[in-house]
């Protein structure tokens, strides 16, 4: 990989995010990081949603300080940064929320259905991505 080149795509994060069990999404309270693994991601309108629910700290926590950074491996390819801001307004249509329901139950999560109050959906802001490889050579991914 080089830093010369750009990757295109919101397609390409949510696809390798997709392809791995779970991937890890940072937030900070205070001055303590936080992290966590999360597993849901997808595209619709060209913006990328993720998945959660209003009663755990991510919520919290990125309700307080929307900053946020995920990255995930999947070996032979290096691995993904992203970085941004949560957009936590839950604009994701009934096709996005059912399939984040179905994957989150399929987790073992309950919820009433995919309009439960507490399953919500959010995006990102100001994001930037980069694949990463063991070499130390990294390349942009065009957002």
């Amino acid at each position: 990989m080089s830093n010369e080149e750009n990757i295109d795509g919101i397609d390409t994060v949510a696809h390798y995010l997709s392809s791995v069990p779970a991937w890890y999404l940072a937030t900070c309270e205070g001055d303590q990081p936080h992290v966590r693994p999360f597993s849901f991601a997808a595209v619709e309108d060209g913006r990328i949603w993720f998945c959660t629910a209003t009663t755990k700290d991510v919520y919290r926590e990125l309700a307080a300080n929307p900053k946020f950074e995920l990255t995930a491996w999947r070996p032979g390819s290096g691995w993904i940064v992203m970085r941004g801001r949560a957009d936590l307004d839950d604009r994701a249509s009934d096709e996005v929320r059912r399939a984040g329901f179905e994957h989150m139950t399929g987790l073992g999560e309950s919820y009433d259905g995919p309009d439960d109050g507490t399953l919500t959906f959010f995006t990102v802001k100001d994001a930037e991505a980069w694949m990463c490889d063991i070499d130390g050579s990294w390349t942009p991914v065009k957002l």
